[in-house]
């Protein structure tokens, strides 16, 4: 908890610091690249930079975790009641603070780094803000950082030493298949034959490849098989470029280079988007595009346990010959003795299915469902404020964001 006298320093700041924090953050960025190019090169994803969805989501993580630091002091609890800020997923700092933990303990992101990260950071807020930044307020700010930080160390602790530490292994293709126009599944196996550690279905691993140029380039892709057996997969869509962002390079190098025989990098398994069904609640797993990919993980999970409380499959595509992994989506879903499939496709639907973008209205969902949800932001959102009028309750909606979490940069 912050103290009470940095509680106020913030309180009284935070309107300035929120807006200016987009442009904090893009001086952070530009005087850390230039004090360590390898850091660029090496570990931060440059599709994100230079798109800038980066910093929008470490602006909307920092703002976030200040606000909710501050309406959390004792004499500001008056001033909101308990549920209303957890009907948010963005005013949930520790459901924020784990999320970027697993994606910092995939990419291997290492205790000593934050105070490479304060360095500059602080030295953006002193840039932009000026006189404003007293010796009071610099001490205040401080304090925010390193809760926030030493509350992620201490998860990624905790996860490196459930994982057996930060490290890359060294993995073959041993099978390429063409799902889509735009997605690739490969199959791998550990090159030296080593024991795999299991997975929670709907984690991701990163995966680390060299590029042309030189740079080894980090992105994580959600496992798309049961948990178990010492082949992985994964599926990658290519990113084609856009007036606002650039064309993927590792996807498009992957698609593009990477056949059997092969060898990638892979962290262990991370991610807190994870299946939880040992209570035998009603589920409700929603989808669309490539956000596909964790959704037939957990799939094939519940099919291969025998799982036998109601499960409703809700997808949305652009249409049929779009849809990454239809078949082993629906035949998991077929395999359920309780289970409904509810398709979308905004062109060329078959008959059981449905033209348009996905509308839950006429969806039956049964009380007690907990929500896995994955896909584009629109998406997730119009469905979770659906599954909340249909009364599923807020912190039983789960979701992953593929890329920067922008939710939370979301005012």
């Amino acid at each position: 908890m912050l103290s009470e006298q940095s509680a106020a320093t913030v309180r009284a700041t935070l309107p300035a610091v929120g807006a200016a924090i987009g442009e904090i953050t893009e001086r952070f960025y530009a005087g850390l690249f230039a004090a360590r190019p390898d850091l660029l090169r090496d570990l931060f994803n440059r599709g994100n930079q230079a798109a800038g969805t980066q910093r929008q989501a470490l602006a909307g993580s920092i703002a976030a975790f200040a606000t909710r630091l501050v309406e959390d002091t004792p004499d500001r609890a008056q001033d909101h009641p308990g549920n209303r800020l957890r009907d948010r997923p963005q005013d949930r700092p520790d459901a924020m603070l784990t999320r970027i933990a697993h994606k910092h303990a995939s990419l291997g992101v290492a205790p000593e780094q934050y105070e490479v990260v304060h360095e500059h950071l602080f030295a953006a807020i002193a840039d932009v803000l000026g006189e404003a930044v007293t010796p009071e307020v610099a001490a205040a700010w401080d304090e925010v950082y390193w809760l926030m930080a030493n509350a992620l160390i201490a998860i990624e602790r905790r996860l490196y030493e459930e994982s057996g530490g930060a490290a890359w292994w060294e993995w073959e293709v041993v099978e390429r298949v063409q799902e889509t126009a735009d997605v690739v599944t490969f199959s791998l196996r550990p090159r030296d034959g080593a024991p795999v550690r299991d997975f929670r279905a709907g984690q991701y691993v990163s995966v680390r490849t060299q590029l042309p140029d030189g740079a080894r380039q980090i992105r994580q892709y959600s496992l798309c098989g049961a948990p178990g057996p010492d082949v992985r997969r994964i599926s990658v869509k290519r990113v084609t470029g856009g007036p606002a962002t650039p064309e993927g390079e590792v996807s498009n190098h992957l698609h593009a280079r990477v056949r059997e025989g092969a060898a990638l990098e892979l962290s262990e398994p991370y991610g807190d988007l994870v299946l939880d069904d040992a209570e035998g609640a009603p589920l409700l797993l929603a989808s669309a595009g490539i956000g596909v990919t964790p959704i037939v993980a957990m799939l094939a999970h519940l099919a291969a346990t025998g799982h036998g409380a109601p499960v409703t499959v809700v997808h949305a595509d652009r249409s049929p010959a779009d849809h990454a992994l239809r078949t082993d989506h629906e035949a998991y879903a077929a395999k359920l003795p309780d289970a409904s499939m509810h398709l979308w496709y905004e062109r060329e639907a078959p008959a059981h299915a449905r033209t348009g973008l996905a509308d839950l209205t006429d969806v039956a969902v049964a009380p007690g469902t907990r929500a896995y949800l994955c896909g584009p932001l629109p998406f997730m959102r119009a469905v979770r404020a659906q599954l909340i009028e249909k009364g599923v309750a807020p912190a039983d909606v789960h979701y992953e964001v593929f890329g920067p979490d922008l939710w939370l940069a979301r005012a």
